[in-house]
């Protein structure tokens, strides 16, 4: 079946945004820009998705699509999940978009928050000794941090390592924050 016209124009202006948000962020993005990025009118960015914030939302829909941790050892348990972020962020620039937009606005940031409480959190209390939502925000720290040294801050040593040096740097760390016993509250 063919695609409409409509679903052309709702994935043209889907792709302008994220571009537009990306390289502007959320602030300095304009529906007016983004039109132009799609080579619609405005009123048509409206039309489709109502505001700005409604566009940002759709813009940053993102899947973080965790694979089912049943069948892997925990001993790889760490550079499994370091890989697949690696190409999860590698392959799709919307988390990075998210990411850049996130630094200065609260939407963004509150979108983010969804997107790993409600995906990374659940999928890794499985396989957590305890508090499995203080680990999943540890694993979030690390691999939030490192893609913004990496796509975001683009520092020269991060952005050059080979994917296969990056799991060997950070599986053992991300194992560490679901297999370690918690540190001593004294």
């Amino acid at each position: 079946m063919a695609e409409k016209k409509s679903d052309r124009t709702r994935a043209a202006i889907l792709a302008a945004a994220r571009e537009r948000f990306g390289a502007d962020g959320y602030e300095r993005a304009t529906i007016r820009a983004i039109a132009a990025d799609a080579a619609i009118d405005p009123a048509m960015v409206i039309r489709y998705y109502g505001s700005k914030e409604k566009l940002f939302a759709a813009a940053a829909e993102f899947d973080i699509r965790l694979p089912v941790f049943t069948d892997v050892p925990l001993a790889s348990l760490g550079e499994t999940l370091v890989r697949h972020f690696l190409g999860r962020w590698g392959g799709d620039d919307t988390l990075r978009v998210l990411l850049r937009t996130a630094v200065t606005n609260e939407v963004a940031v509150d979108r983010m928050r969804g997107i790993f409480a409600g995906q990374l959190a659940p999928t890794l209390r499985a396989h957590a000794l305890d508090r499995p939502d203080v680990r999943a925000g540890l694993v979030a720290t690390q691999m939030l941090g490192f893609a913004l040294c990496r796509y975001i801050l683009e520092l020269p040593p991060i952005v050059h390592m080979r994917d296969d040096e990056v799991v060997s740097w950070l599986g053992p760390t991300v194992a560490s924050y679901l297999t370690a016993p918690a540190p001593s509250q004294a």
